[in-house]
């Protein structure tokens, strides 16, 4: 029961961050990729360097602002699951923008004026263009699933690693290490990488079928 507990609080919590993460990341991405403003290279150098983030520092700042003593203290949102949700999309989201921006920044850059040209609005033009990207822009949402998914610092540090709570796969992997339960570790790291392999299976069956489309 407690194994079907923190694979489901898994589950949720990187899904949610990678949704948020998506819904952050694609209209960003498309402005930064479409967008000729000044400080778009410096924006697209700061979102570049945050697809490198540690997750541990991220983990730092968000306890720091979450801490009873931080910024956002008053909502008590430290150690649950809220908490780890939003460091993960502090990870995630970041992934999502440059590899949204560098999907769209490949396509003919014609393609725009002629779109315009044939009287399509501007929501067309980029819905258009994000259907043409689709390939990258599936791969946009594995990579940022997947860095959610195995991360274990941030989720550590502002999660707690409470049982019933907020222990995810990856800490619980941390934890049975710690305790010198090796077999149960490798059993929990399977069950990781068997579930991350079974979604990204799916989305990469998706975006095959899109591509024959």
């Amino acid at each position: 029961m407690e194994i079907f507990e923190i694979t489901s609080l898994s589950l949720q919590v990187s899904t949610l961050a990678t949704l948020i993460s998506l819904l952050i990341g694609l209209p960003l991405g498309t402005w930064l990729a479409l967008g000729n403003f000044r400080g778009r290279s410096f924006i697209l150098s700061v979102v570049n360097t945050g697809m490198a983030l540690p997750p541990v520092v991220v983990g730092l700042v968000v306890a720091m602002t979450l801490w009873r003593s931080g910024v956002l203290g008053g909502l008590k949102l430290i150690y649950t699951p809220i908490a780890i949700i939003i460091a993960q999309v502090i990870i995630a989201a970041p992934v999502v923008t440059g590899l949204t921006a560098a999907a769209l920044e490949a396509l003919d850059s014609r393609l725009q004026q002629q779109l315009l040209g044939l009287g399509a609005s501007k929501l067309q033009m980029i819905w258009y263009l994000w259907w043409e990207a689709r390939l990258p822009l599936l791969a946009a949402l594995m990579a940022g699933f997947g860095s959610v998914i195995s991360e274990v610092g941030a989720s550590m540090m502002v999660g707690g690693n409470i049982k019933g709570q907020t222990r995810v796969l990856t800490t619980a992997i941390v934890l049975e290490t710690s305790k010198g339960e090796f077999e149960i570790a490798l059993a929990l790291s399977a069950l990781l990488l068997i579930l991350t392999y079974l979604i990204n299976l799916a989305l990469t069956v998706i975006q095959q079928k899109s591509s024959k489309k």
